[in-house]
């Protein structure tokens, strides 16, 4: 028997640019098990047909937006040499597997979900909620199965979906063979890498609260941004002591910092734990913290900005680039396809047994 493929589908909404929430928890990881060597394949999804379930009034936004995403992806180190890169609404083939799909599900069991009933209920969504939005965890599935990804990065707020995929994988697999491959959740490592909060403490970075730092903002505003960092209200003075925990300031330190940035940056310290320490004892301002932390986050935001400016040269070539990924998925995708279509016995044009059968029934009179 033929060793099982290790594939990786990922991918993410285009509604905006990304930030560096989005960088810990999903891209420097994506660039690193792109160059691990240890996937024979690694697909990533622009999602703009999901995107559209909530958007559907304002189309423009996703279709200005996927160019910013893309932008973002090879700026931080993604490849398309070693990473397929592809527009979910350019593999139509996803759409059919979907309306399959929708077979082996209930409603009740996506009123269960419980990422469903957050983004439900983050949204605002009464009984005016788009069946598109309600469906999307169908519609995720077939997005995993399409490419039979045997791995899903997904935070533990997704671990909801990937199962909904998983239980629909099973139920195809028990009515129809064995045609679908069943994924497998990889979470991130590490608190930080779990949920990097706003820069006003909130616990997501987001868009629409005013409160991210971009991987395409200029080093100007970043620093502002910084400056205006959330840290602990009860430090009023440098000599008060300082609470680390909550501390945005901390938390982003936790996801950036190294003990090669503290002998750049700051050799009073040796790592992040004496810095900590020094903070919580007092004697310590938020003023000399915040301007380690953009030192730190210069480091890893200036090239990253530097090759933004370099690929923004050339957009028909990013163009291009999609669409040769959204071939290569589409070939892929509509390889699975025809393999469900089969085993569900609907290839009729390709069931020689089912027209000689017919042909002879018929012909008998029967």
């Amino acid at each position: 028997m033929a060793q099982q493929e290790k594939i990786i589908l990922t991918g993410d909404r285009p509604t905006g640019r990304l930030h560096l929430g989005h960088y810990v928890g999903s891209l420097r990881e994506r660039v690193r098990l792109q160059d691990s060597g240890d996937f024979d394949r690694i697909f990533i999804m622009v999602a703009d047909a999901q995107a559209l379930t909530d958007n559907a009034d304002n189309p423009e936004k996703v279709r200005q937006n996927i160019i910013e995403v893309v932008l973002d992806y090879l700026s931080c180190g993604i490849d398309p040499a070693k990473t397929t890169v592809f527009i979910q609404s350019q593999v139509p083939e996803l759409y059919e597997m979907t309306a399959y799909f929708m077979n082996l599900v209930t409603v009740a069991r996506v009123q269960r979900n419980p990422t469903v009933k957050s983004e439900i209920k983050m949204r605002g969504f009464n009984a005016d909620i788009p069946v598109g939005f309600f469906t999307y965890p169908i519609s995720q599935a077939s997005d995993i199965t399409a490419f039979k990804a045997t791995t899903v990065p997904v935070g533990e707020d997704q671990l909801p979906m990937l199962e909904q995929t998983r239980e629909i994988v099973r139920s195809f697999n028990r009515i129809y063979g064995e045609v679908l491959v069943e994924p497998e959740a990889l979470i991130p490592q590490g608190e930080a890498a779990k949920r990097l909060p706003g820069i006003d403490g909130k616990a997501k970075m987001s868009k629409s609260l005013g409160n991210g730092i971009y991987l395409s903002d200029p080093a100007e505003d970043v620093a502002a941004k910084i400056k205006s960092m959330y840290t602990d209200p009860g430090h009023l003075k440098v000599s008060d002591p300082g609470k680390v925990e909550g501390n945005a300031v901390f938390t982003y330190l936790d996801a950036f910092s190294t003990p090669e940035h503290f002998a750049e940056y700051w050799p009073e310290y040796a790592n992040l734990a004496e810095l900590k320490d020094r903070y919580r004892h007092g004697g310590l301002g938020d003023v000399k913290c915040k301007k380690f932390l953009n030192n730190v986050l210069e480091e890893t935001l200036s090239p990253i900005r530097a090759r933004r400016h370099e690929l923004e040269r050339d957009i028909p070539a990013l163009y291009d680039m999609l669409g040769a990924g959204c071939e290569a998925a589409r070939g892929v995708a509509a390889q699975t396809l025809s393999e469900m279509k089969h085993a569900m016995r609907i290839d009729y044009f390709n069931d020689a047994a089912l027209i000689a059968e017919q042909s002879e029934r018929f012909a008998a009179g029967k």
